[in-house]
């Protein structure tokens, strides 16, 4: 009598509808693996967080640029500074379209007296009325606000750019090159900056806009310099960095790949500060009659300095300039001030 044999075991499924035997990879090798890590961060990143009080958030993360927006466009300080900036951007580019006349010529001077009427008063056509010289008040601020634009931001990238290179040396190499960077930091920052612009621009043979632009970057580079080397520092000893080193990645690539992106964070913000300065620097070195000699090119602060001789009887020659300077230049420093409370988690409200 045969023994009966027992049933075949049939496969059972599994609550993923599988036959429970592990899946086959039938997909390409060396593709899989980094699928697989980049699924696990984003399930990471997407996990729930606790804040300081004890509470749960449940909205995925974003990037701290994403995180800085959302609370600039919710900034009323942010938004007015930036519509300031947008302004005057926007005058000054296309100043020449919107000026009335042209900014170098006399159309009233016909009318001017210098014992009577040095100084022709609005009239239709011109609302400001015109200068000594008969020019047409309002297109001389028009058409000024661009070469005002010009010296700002030319200063400010010739200052950002030089306090990039320092800082970098003195940041990522150290040793005696970081010390003699920050010697000659601190001998140009403990000088006034306006008196050191001034002291640089009187050594050029003639005044000149270029003039004006060299002083003012030059004044500016070690302010740049010494944040920029602050927040190399810092990255120097980070967990990335540390990680690049044991893993032998070459130190030009770590200091250009990795030190320096990260670092320039607190720089740009800076910068837009810095150009709310140059502005009124500018301004003042016009004004002391270093900028450019060519009057037929109009200058906020050259306006400023043309306005002394009559600024008793006529003050508005000197007031339409000097309010288009406070106004610019706190646009700018109310755009640098919220940029840098949003992007610093420590200010974070």
């Amino acid at each position: 009598m045969s023994e009966a044999t027992p049933p075949e075991a049939t496969p059972t499924l599994d609550s993923t509808g599988g036959s429970g035997l592990p899946p086959v990879d039938d997909s390409p090798r060396g593709w899989e693996p980094g699928r697989r890590r980049k699924d696990r961060i984003d399930s990471l990143a997407g996990l729930p967080t606790v804040d300081s009080a004890g509470s749960v958030d449940d909205q995925p993360g974003v990037s701290l640029i994403v995180s800085a927006w959302r609370r600039l466009r919710r900034n009323p300080i942010f938004l007015l500074g930036l519509a300031i900036t947008i302004a005057f951007i926007l005058l000054a580019v296309f100043s020449p379209l919107i000026a009335p006349h042209d900014p170098a010529a006399n159309p009233l001077i016909d009318q001017v007296r210098p014992q009577s009427n040095p100084v022709p008063p609005p009239e239709p056509g011109f609302p400001l009325g015109a200068d000594a010289q008969g020019r047409d008040l309002l297109s001389r601020l028009l058409v000024g606000s661009r070469q005002t634009l010009i010296v700002g931001i030319f200063a400010t990238l010739g200052g950002l750019t030089g306090g990039i290179i320092l800082g970098t040396l003195a940041g990522a190499l150290g040793g005696w090159i970081d010390s003699l960077v920050m010697r000659v930091v601190d001998v140009m920052l403990s000088l006034p900056s306006l008196l050191l612009a001034v002291s640089i621009a009187t050594l050029a043979q003639r005044p000149s806009q270029w003039t004006v632009i060299t002083a003012i970057a030059v004044v500016n580079i070690p302010i740049f310099a010494r944040l920029l080397r602050g927040s190399m520092l810092s990255q120097r000893h980070s967990d990335h960095v540390l990680a690049a080193r044991a893993l032998g990645v070459k130190p030009s690539a770590i200091i250009f790949r990795h030190m320096l992106p990260n670092s320039l964070g607190p720089v740009i913000v800076q910068a837009t500060l810095v150009l709310a300065t140059a502005i009124i620097d500018a301004a003042g070195l016009s004004f002391l009659g270093l900028g450019n000699p060519d009057d037929r090119q109009p200058e906020w602060g050259q306006m400023l300095g043309e306005a002394q001789k009559y600024l008793q009887d006529y003050p508005h020659l000197a007031f339409y300039p000097a309010i288009c300077i406070i106004i610019v230049a706190l646009g700018f420093t109310l755009m640098g001030e919220s940029l840098r409370e949003a992007l610093d988690p420590k200010s974070r409200r």
